[in-house]
């Protein structure tokens, strides 16, 4: 296990919840996640861990370099140069941040889960060097977001991304740790926070709501579900300036839609219509694979905690 530091610890930010963690595999979306993680750390004012985990191949390798290769050549060599570059870059975006880098021995998901109850934040590519060409999105993000111990940043979408931070709403449980994550997330950026909440008649099979309960109705029953959603957030940050928007259509669609205009989209694993027994529902699925924006996904009590 190889471990290094860099930099100064930023001060303020109010008490320390533990430090961004960002996972690197050498790719360039790796290290497109080292700069989002370390803008983060900045804002927050916490420290950024770089993480680098690997397994040893079951056929017999060198560790170092092998005598009839280039100097460089060694499985540890390699790991410890995707750690530095990681590690280099990071200190470039966030001079005023402290770093640490670290190599561990071990699965990456395995590795990064473990670590991540202790992190306020993990960050990660949407792919890595590992991911076949046809995947939208690596399986390491897809797994963190649905067994972290704290919110899980899937860096993807377009470049530099602006506008408000989106806010996905629809009362769930997991739904109300994302709240305050958004929150604290947009003050911590000076940013506004756009707080959506995506409704439609229900038309199940065997459901008479429609026929009893005029369209209007259901529309005010959908806007209570959003302002009860935002109050308390509201009153904690009241400087977060917010945005209220209620939106006939399918949810995934209409998210799918204002992250186009997003800096950043925060939802919780699971609304309050999924499958009891899944981690991480359909619309965040979505979200993961199609965004236009990176995407933040708080699973329930782990998400309060862990929101910086």
């Amino acid at each position: 296990m190889t471990e290094q530091t860099a930099g100064t610890r930023h001060e303020g930010g109010g008490r320390d919840r533990g430090p961004v963690l960002v996972g690197v595999d050498g790719s360039a979306s790796a290290l497109h996640a080292v700069e989002t993680a370390a803008g983060e750390a900045r804002s927050r004012g916490a420290r950024l861990a770089v993480v680098h985990a690997f397994t040893w191949p079951l056929l017999p390798v060198p560790l170092g370099p092998s005598p009839y290769g280039p100097p460089g050549g060694g499985l540890r060599q390699q790991a410890e140069e995707i750690l530095d570059t990681a590690v280099v870059r990071a200190r470039a975006c966030a001079p005023d941040v402290e770093v640490t880098g670290e190599i561990i021995e071990g699965e990456p998901l395995t590795v990064l889960a473990a670590r991540s109850r202790s992190a306020a934040l993990v960050v990660v590519g949407s792919r890595g060097v590992g991911a076949f060409t046809g995947l939208l999105l690596g399986s390491v993000a897809v797994h963190l977001a649905a067994h972290a111990g704290c919110p899980v940043l899937v860096v993807r979408g377009r470049e530099g991304p602006s506008g408000p931070v989106l806010l996905a709403v629809d009362g769930s449980p997991d739904s109300g740790a994302a709240v305050d994550f958004a929150f604290e997330t947009a003050r911590a950026r000076g940013a506004e926070l756009l707080a959506v909440h995506a409704w439609a008649p229900r038309t199940g099979p065997g459901d008479l709501t429609p026929l009893f309960q005029g369209e209007e109705v259901i529309r005010d029953e959908e806007q209570r579900v959003l302002d009860q959603a935002l109050a308390a957030a509201g009153e904690r940050w009241p400087e977060v300036s917010v945005e209220r928007r209620l939106v006939r259509g399918r949810t995934r669609s209409v998210l799918l839609a204002e992250s186009a205009d997003a800096q950043l989209v925060v939802l919780g694993a699971r609304g309050r219509g999924g499958f009891a027994g899944l981690l991480l529902g359909s619309v965040s699925q979505a979200m993961l694979h199609h965004a236009q924006s990176p995407v933040v996904v708080v699973r329930g009590a782990a998400g309060e905690a862990g929101a910086a």
